[in-house]
């Protein structure tokens, strides 16, 4: 599983062993025992990967129904839309959690993309 957090300053990826629905399990449970408010639904998250990656065309190789869609932003970039799901304390926010489930192969090619800080941050 992918999970994806989003913060004011910034995006961290973390590849996690548990399953989806495990985590999503745990995660809602941890909050109603804490008397706090979570929002889950289905959604999607979109990720600016370098156009010069050498991981992009094994990446787009993926017949996966998580990934969405390629699309070429500019000669530098390229964006890649994921399904998945998101869970946030506030409807409306822009800061929370999305997570996400491939096959272990394709987790380890976005994961490694990820930390060889191959993805284009604004």
């Amino acid at each position: 599983m992918l999970k994806l957090t989003y913060t004011e300053n910034k995006l961290s990826l973390d590849y996690l062993k548990q399953s989806l629905e495990d985590w999503i399990n745990t995660r809602v449970l941890v909050t109603v025992r804490s008397a706090a408010s979570i929002h889950i639904e289905s959604s999607t998250a979109s990720v600016l990967i370098s156009a010069d990656s050498p991981y992009l065309t094994e990446f787009e190789k993926v017949n996966s129904e998580n990934v969405v869609e390629f699309c070429r932003c500019d000669a530098e970039s390229v964006e890649v839309v994921l399904k998945g799901i998101w869970l946030t304390s506030e409807v409306a926010s822009e800061t929370g959690i999305f997570v996400t489930e491939f096959d272990d192969s394709t987790e380890f090619i976005f994961h490694k993309m990820f930390k060889c800080e191959l993805f284009c941050y604004a």
